[in-house]
């Protein structure tokens, strides 16, 4: 959504005190009153790039009766992604674990709480440069039993801060073109900027799920649901609010 002008304000002297104000319903207007010679703007901007890198999100889970089953069991499972890694040219040191859990499983149907077994849990997260690799990963994945189906797919840039200082740039530059627009119609000169504020978002793109395949489906699946689609475009808006002297 786009907000070219979201307040429009301007106080003149000499012109019978006269001030003037447009603006839309969602139009931030400055705490203090309107200030003499000065106009008061604010706008959107938004830098937009294609994405940098994929992020692959999963998750290993393993459950037995005993413990060292479990850990087992997982440990076989890190090596299949190792090895899915590996088979497409990615280095298992790219992959990150954000979290490893241990815990024991009971039956809450006993009434003594019954011990049951233990589940092991780790969370896997994989940086890709190379989008043509994120299909096989993404497939060979969910293709893997000791996998969950928790498998989601982002994208990202690489240096947020400068897409955010773009945003503002563009923002920025409308206000000055709305504020001169402003001098220029009232027959005033536009002064210098006196008050600026800046706020800072970014919309996400989709984050499409992939689900692990059916038991018993076999090797040769079906291509991925994101294949040959591009990535979503990332957007960075900024919006600014400003305040220029009038001559």
């Amino acid at each position: 959504m786009k907000r070219n002008v979201l307040l429009l304000a301007f106080s003149l002297l000499g012109l019978s005190g006269l001030t003037v104000v447009a603006r839309p319903m969602l139009a931030q207007e400055p705490a203090a009153s309107p200030i003499p010679n000065t106009v008061w703007v604010g706008a959107d901007g938004q830098f937009e790039s294609d994405p940098e890198t994929a992020l692959v999100r999963f998750n290993i889970s393993a459950q037995e009766e005993k413990l060292q089953d479990a850990n087992d069991r997982a440990s076989r499972a890190a090596e299949q992604v190792r090895q899915l890694l590996r088979a497409n040219g990615i280095a298992p040191k790219d992959a990150q674990v954000g979290r490893f859990a241990v815990q024991p499983v009971y039956d809450y149907k006993n009434p003594k709480r019954k011990l049951v077994g233990y589940r092991v849990d780790t969370d896997i997260s994989i940086k890709i440069k190379d989008f043509s690799k994120v299909g096989p990963i993404t497939e060979g994945i969910a293709s893997m039993p000791d996998l969950s189906g928790e498998q989601s797919l982002s994208y990202e840039l690489d240096d947020m801060d400068a897409a955010k200082a773009k945003a503002v740039e563009d923002a920025l530059h409308r206000c000055n073109e709305l504020a001169a627009t402003v001098a220029r119609s009232s027959g005033r000169t536009l002064g210098q900027l006196t008050y600026a504020s800046v706020d800072n978002y970014e919309r996400m793109p989709v984050r499409p799920m992939m689900m692990a395949k059916a038991a018993g489906a076999a090797m040769a699946a079906p291509p991925p649901p994101t294949a040959e689609f591009g990535a979503q475009k990332i957007t960075v808006t900024a919006h600014v609010n400003a305040l220029y002297m009038m001559k």
